[in-house]
C-alpha cells in the first residue's frame, strides 16, 4: 500500500526543495531537512546545524541549485519494497503508516529520495532559486527561497 502525501505542494517549488536538501548534503553532510514549509509564494527548510550561512555559501547554494535547474534534467519515480528503500535512502521521515512500498524521486542521476507528493516533469519547469534569508537558533539553520518563474514558457506537471 501506498500512502499519499495529504499536503498539495506546489510542485516547482517542492522539486526545487529537494534540489535544495541535495546540494546541503553535499556541501554539509548534515542530511537533508527535517522540517520544512513549501508553498507557491515562497517556502522554508529547517536543519540541525551549529551556525548561520555566511554570504558565500548562500550565493553559492543559489548558483548551484539554478545550475541544476538549468541543466534541464527529467524528474522520474520509481516504486521498490521499503526494505529495499531502507537500504538505500533515510526513511526516518517517513510514518509508519508509509506502507511496504515506497515510491522514490529521482531528479536525473543527481538526487533520489523517498517522497509523496507532486513534482515537475523536468527541472525547466522550476524557475531561478534565490534565498530570500538565513536565519539560525538554536541548532536550527532556516532557509527561506522562493521562485523566479517569470521565464517559463510551459508549465508542465
Amino acid at each position: 500500500m501506498i500512502t499519499m502525501n495529504p499536503k498539495e505542494y506546489f510542485p516547482p517549488m517542492h522539486t526545487a526543495e529537494h534540489i535544495l536538501n541535495s546540494i546541503m548534503v553535499k556541501m554539509f553532510d548534515r542530511g537533508r531537512s527535517f522540517s520544512n514549509h513549501i508553498e507557491k509564494k515562497k517556502s522554508k527548510c529547517d536543519y540541525h546545524f551549529d551556525r548561520n550561512l555566511t554570504s558565500e555559501e548562500i550565493g553559492k547554494i543559489e548558483t548551484d541549485v539554478n545550475f541544476i535547474i538549468n541543466k534541464n534534467i527529467d524528474i522520474t519515480e520509481e516504486f521498490i519494497p521499503r526494505q529495499e528503500a531502507g537500504q538505500k535512502y533515510n526513511l526516518i521521515n517517513l510514518p509508519d503508516q508509509s506502507g511496504e512500498t515506497m515510491r522514490i524521486i529521482h531528479i536525473g542521476e543527481y538526487d533520489s529520495c523517498p517522497c509523496s507528493g507532486v513534482h515537475v516533469k523536468n527541472t525547466s519547469d522550476i524557475g531561478a532559486f534565490k534565498i530570500i534569508s538565513t536565519g539560525f537558533d538554536n541548532n536550527v539553520l532556516r532557509i527561506r527561497f522562493k521562485l523566479d518563474r517569470s521565464q517559463i514558457t510551459h508549465i508542465v506537471y
